[in-house]
């Protein structure tokens, strides 16, 4: 990464030519500080802006001792370019701020002669990345450990609570029969209702991981079919695949139904579209290359996205779709994304969303052999 060359600044601040000279750090994508010899901020572009959540009226003045709370790091690459030590000194930093995420960047601090110290910031991308898969992770775990012993604790009560009313509607007299009978079905449906609820809950930690060689355009390509079967009319699936993919162990009715979960999901999200004759799924295999997953970096991955050009993700449940019973749609259970996720992390892998009016995104990593 190419250093910020700092223009010629006067050494009177702020004056207008000095404004004029700073205006060009604007145009740059990467958050550049000016800062003084004593850790001071005198300058933020509009990248630095919007990477702090500041305004550069807030920062100006600012120390960075006061805007990170372990600067020390930070002030200390500011002294050795002030030393002249290097010409540039290059280091990956987590700056953790007060009541806000820490930030992940590559930082990059040049001496500026009479402007100070200039310090570049990036966001490393790639750690944003790990963090975001462990929070995943983690969350995903107490997840399946709370879903799996609040529906053993259901399960037992619902049986007692079928039998009773089973048992009542035996009772009840000749003559009310028929009037109290429809109460005692009510029970009993809704029983079996929650019943079949709770199974689906525990399905994942009951059915054993049979493993097997996968072709991942046979799995797709079922999921065609039923898509297809079900949507005939006003929905087109659209193939886009890497035929070089190697086979990989796995379990291949998992990922059909990992696949199918994902992509009835997007084709139920797409009625409008479908009633208008323009709905679109894409299944698009590649192979990505020096992949990390679940903290572990892998030579080669499967790449499968799943597409459609539906509404998107509400925004208020973007961030919680994977989340058991969360649910976007109207009488939804909110267990298919739960169950897709469970299903691609016994297989080593994650799933990424990425959403916007128009785009649906669902990227499914799976390490390959």
């Amino acid at each position: 990464m190419t250093p910020v060359l700092t223009p010629a600044l006067p050494p009177a601040a702020p004056g207008v030519a000095r404004r004029e000279a700073l205006a060009g750090l604007d145009l740059l994508a990467s958050a550049v500080l000016l800062v003084d010899a004593d850790g001071t901020i005198t300058f933020a572009n509009a990248a630095a802006e919007n990477l702090l959540e500041s305004s550069l009226r807030a920062l100006q003045r600012q120390q960075l001792h006061t805007l990170f709370l372990n600067a020390e790091e930070l002030l200390n690459l500011c002294a050795q370019a002030l030393a002249h030590k290097y010409s540039d000194l290059r280091q990956d930093l987590t700056l953790e701020r007060s009541g806000r995420d820490p930030l992940h960047v590559h930082s990059i601090v040049s001496e500026a002669g009479e402007s100070g110290i200039v310090i570049e910031l990036r966001e490393n991308v790639q750690q944003l990345k790990l963090d975001r898969e462990e929070r995943i992770l983690d969350q995903s775990q107490v997840n399946k450990e709370l879903v799996r012993n609040l529906a053993h604790e259901i399960k037992n009560p619902l049986g007692g609570i079928r039998g009773a009313a089973q048992l009542l509607e035996l009772e009840l007299p000749a003559r009310h029969l028929t009037q109290l009978r429809e109460y005692t079905q009510v029970i009993i449906k809704e029983a079996d209702r929650l019943q079949t609820l709770v199974d689906r809950l525990l399905a994942p930690h009951r059915r054993p991981h049979i493993v097997g060689d996968v072709n991942i355009h046979e799995v797709c390509e079922r999921v065609r079919s039923l898509i297809l079967a079900e949507f005939p009319l006003g929905l087109s699936i659209r193939r886009d695949y890497d035929a070089s993919i190697p086979e990989f162990r796995g379990d291949k009715e998992q990922l059909i139904q990992t696949v199918l979960n994902i992509a009835h999901n997007a084709a139920q999200a797409l009625s409008e579209r479908i009633v208008a004759g323009d709905a679109e799924l894409v299944f698009k295999t590649r192979v990505a290359r020096q992949v990390t997953l679940a903290k572990v970096r892998y030579g080669l991955a499967l790449d499968l996205h799943i597409i459609d050009n539906g509404p998107g993700i509400p925004p208020q449940i973007r961030d919680r779709i994977f989340y058991p019973l969360v649910s976007g749609r109207e009488g939804g259970s909110g267990l298919g994304l739960t169950l897709a996720q469970t299903f691609v992390q016994q297989h080593m892998g994650v799933i990424e969303c990425e959403s916007r009016p128009g785009f649906t995104d669902f990227r499914i990593l799976l390490p390959l052999p």
